[in-house]
């Protein structure tokens, strides 16, 4: 494995950024529900003392409250909604055919009538416009207006604090934080907790050669650092 350089690391604390807000925003919530058991309880004080991975999910617990909290700051700031703060940036940095109601419901976790409600009120704010050009008429795709486009600038940073305290961590340290989270985001979606993902390791394009991982679009090698969490190119892999 060849080391980090410092060149790297600021994507690299971005990429832990976006690890940690796609497993406690999609998927905490479940998965507390299914580790929950009538004798023991991942809350319990007694069962983490012997237990890592309840220590570990309890500390994701908690960096889920960090986010809420700075998505709320960030909320009351522009008059919006979590939600709809969290589709504005969603649609300004993804391709079209992710910008719709269907596909937004499932990257959020949340119903389609929330996310249309949520559509609605960006709309008469004028922040996103409705595009009818697809071929199904009864669906559109999003894009942001200019107001839109002013409130993402306000906004896309409300999870720097985070990513700030993780300058502090070694880039070894780092190294492995981002190696062990992306593997269980991989293991979430591949359970069916985490419903929506598009990193390497379940898209078509990815190959494990002896443990090494490849990349059958880009023709190169996948260092760990390499591992994309939501990849443009992404392709599902079909089994």
């Amino acid at each position: 494995m060849l080391p980090l350089g410092k060149k790297d690391i600021p994507l690299l604390k971005w990429k832990i950024v976006v690890n940690l807000i796609r497993i406690t925003n999609l998927a905490c919530r479940t998965l507390f529900g299914r580790l929950f058991t009538m004798d023991t309880s991942i809350f319990d004080p007694n069962q983490q003392e012997d237990d890592v991975s309840s220590k570990i999910v309890t500390g994701l617990e908690r960096i889920s409250e960090v986010f809420k909290t700075l998505l709320w700051e960030k909320a009351k700031l522009v008059g919006l909604s979590p939600i709809q703060i969290q589709i504005l940036i969603f649609i300004a940095y993804h391709k079209p055919e992710l910008c719709n109601v269907s596909h937004l419901a499932k990257e959020f976790n949340v119903t389609k009538p929330t996310v249309s409600d949520a559509v609605k009120i960006l709309a008469k704010k004028q922040m996103i416009v409705k595009d009818y050009s697809s071929a199904d008429s009864r669906s559109y795709t999003i894009h942001l207006s200019s107001g839109g486009d002013e409130v993402v600038a306000q906004t896309k940073d409300f999870a720097n604090p985070l990513k700030n305290q993780l300058g502090n961590f070694a880039e070894t340290d780092l190294h492995g934080i981002f190696k062990s989270l992306s593997e269980l985001i991989y293991k979430l979606n591949r359970n069916g907790i985490l419903t929506v993902q598009r990193t390497c390791f379940g898209c078509k394009f990815y190959q494990n050669n002896d443990d090494a991982s490849y990349c059958n679009l880009l023709e190169k090698e996948l260092l760990d650092k390499d591992i994309r969490l939501d990849c443009l190119e992404f392709e599902e892999k079909v089994n």
